[in-house]
């Protein structure tokens, strides 16, 4: 039996893939102890879990897009939740003795704290922000300004010099839970990077969803644009108010949004949740409307189901483009699409078959990589 600490952001679309990692890791006989908030990863990882307690410095959504968002999420969110949260993370491992730590890839006080207690530990990619390293290509001063970032939270810990590598990549190894087309460009990848596809496990039921309520005459989709865009996406939601309007003869669509972000009462064929069981209405889905995150993406091309994508910002574009070019839905812009034209591009996704059968296809690739399983066998590796 080997012990794997586990360290990730406070973030739903972070925490729900390690923690099916986590799971296979128990099924096999491992021990296994998270470092983090107890309130936040409770209903995520299950009452059986173990928990070293980290009080939680909660990610508060960022009103920036493209560059402004990267400087926003650096210096407002992982560099202060690396300050905040690395005492706890060595305190969990004085505890509990790990003998590999698992650090979500924007969680670098984990990776900052193995290296000052000389542990094994495998860097994690629950996004594909930045595991392509698009900024080394394309926008070299942003990359310096980011390792400048990581320098600095170096150094706050007190350790000496510069970090000895980019504190995202772990040297003894990156898993990442992507793969086939939303993998990107396999030149660009890093050299020790394994894809396992999407991470996906039983997760806990919400009794009161109304199942009930879907209608098996009529199509069903799901809206959704993630819980870190909901202070900018109020008005994308109002037009897809009105692109369903007319609709309520022929499908029901489940919005997963705050109370009051609709532009008026929706219709009857609308149902307005602030959460909702999403792996659980999968296969009830026919196609899903989407801020373009990897997890959402991936959940619904490994249930075939096709999508139509209006990327935010982040990993989100690189996404939607991996989803335009195989087929399996279409891309439109999140600050422009009006909603006549949502209308159209929704009804072509779930009236043209092709982009069904691509879903499917591309959701067959993703699950070849293994997902939890794989991870779980990659990380027992690498206390062998």
């Amino acid at each position: 039996m080997s012990r794997f600490l586990f360290v990730s952001l406070p973030l739903f679309g972070h925490v729900h893939p390690m923690a099916a990692v986590a799971d296979a890791l128990l099924r096999r006989g491992h021990d296994v102890l998270w470092a983090g908030s107890e309130s936040f990863l409770r209903p995520l990882v299950g009452e059986q879990a173990r928990i070293h307690p980290i009080p939680l410095r909660a990610h508060r959504g960022q009103a920036e897009r493209g560059l402004d968002a990267t400087r926003s999420r650096w210096e407002g969110y992982i560099v202060p939740h690396a300050r905040t949260t690395r005492k706890g993370i060595e305190a969990a491992i004085a505890e509990f003795t790990p003998d590999v730590m698992v650090v979500d890839q924007h969680a670098i006080a984990g990776a900052i704290a193995a290296h000052a207690h000389g542990l094994h530990w495998v860097s994690v990619a629950p996004t594909t922000m930045e595991l392509t390293r698009p900024f080394r290509h394309g926008l070299p001063r942003v990359e310096a300004w980011i390792q400048g970032q990581m320098a600095a939270a170096w150094t706050a810990a007190g350790r000496p010099g510069e970090p000895p590598h980019d504190l995202r990549f772990s040297p003894h190894g990156v898993i990442a839970f992507t793969a086939g087309a939303l993998a990107g460009a396999p030149a660009d990848l890093p050299s020790n990077l394994r894809l396992v596809g999407p991470s996906l496990a039983t997760r806990t039921p919400d009794p009161d969803f109304p199942f009930d309520w879907l209608d098996p005459a009529r199509k069903h989709v799901l809206v959704t644009m993630g819980t870190l865009s909901m202070d900018i996406a109020k008005d994308f939601y109002q037009r897809v108010d009105a692109a369903l309007a007319p609709l309520g003869d022929t499908l029901q669509a489940v919005v997963i949004a705050p109370d009051r972000t609709l532009a008026a009462e929706p219709g009857p064929h609308v149902l307005v949740r602030r959460r909702a069981p999403v792996l659980d209405l999968m296969p009830h889905l026919h196609a899903v409307v989407s801020h373009g995150g990897l997890n959402t993406v991936s959940e619904a091309l490994v249930h075939g189901v096709p999508l139509v994508v209006a990327p935010i910002k982040g990993d989100q574009a690189l996404n939607a483009e991996a989803v335009r070019s195989a087929g399996a839905g279409v891309r439109v812009s999140f600050d422009h699409i009006r909603p006549g034209a949502l209308r159209t591009e929704l009804l072509r996704v779930l009236d043209d078959p092709a982009f069904a059968t691509a879903a499917r296809g591309e959701g067959d690739r993703l699950l070849a990589g293994g997902g939890a399983e794989a991870a779980a066998q990659l990380l027992e590796a690498h206390h062998q």
